[in-house]
């Protein structure tokens, strides 16, 4: 499909985005594939580091979406809120818990129905599918998102608030 599911959205600035795991157009490793969907992975979250992002940012949202699963919605692997400013990097295994993030981050529950990272798994015979890690710069504070959002309703809340956005889209599939 290789949709840009934030081409429609309001045009921001981008900053820089980088991972020692995860790289556009690059496969997945299989430590960042889904142990629990069957993809032979362990559910583990990609390192990240960002740097450039508009100086008023008052906090990062971290999220990893998938637009070619087989959904008329795509699916949301991993969304993490309120992480502070001061914060410019996420180590590889991040994702595990709110326990894991830096202080004040929290996750979101997944289109799994867990709050934490859950690996790419597309269905078997998929063409690839497309990863689109992206890394929000907001200019409001921590809190403004509700504990029970949806990763979708989070995005939404959040657009007016979208200063900056860094992105990667690694792949995964046939």
């Amino acid at each position: 499909m290789n949709r840009d599911p934030y081409s429609e959205l309001p045009a921001v600035g981008s900053f820089e985005l980088q991972s020692a795991v995860a790289a556009d157009g690059e496969s997945l490793p299989d430590a960042q594939l889904s142990g629990i969907f069957g993809a032979g992975g362990q559910d583990r979250s990609p390192d990240l580091a960002w740097s450039g992002f508009p100086a008023e940012t008052q906090s990062f949202m971290v999220t990893m979406f998938d637009p070619d699963a087989p959904t008329p919605s795509g699916f949301w692997h991993w969304t993490v809120v309120d992480v502070p400013a001061s914060v410019t990097s996420l180590a590889a295994g991040a994702g595990e818990s709110d326990e894991t993030l830096p202080q004040g981050a929290r996750h979101l529950t997944n289109d799994a129905g867990l709050r934490r990272y859950v690996g790419a798994a597309p269905p078997p015979g998929d063409p690839p599918h497309h990863y689109f890690i992206a890394v929000t710069a907001l200019d409001i504070a921590e809190g403004e998102v509700p504990d029970t959002a949806t990763p979708a309703l989070a995005c939404f809340q959040t657009v007016a608030h979208t200063i900056g956005r860094a992105i990667l889209v690694p792949v995964y599939g046939a």
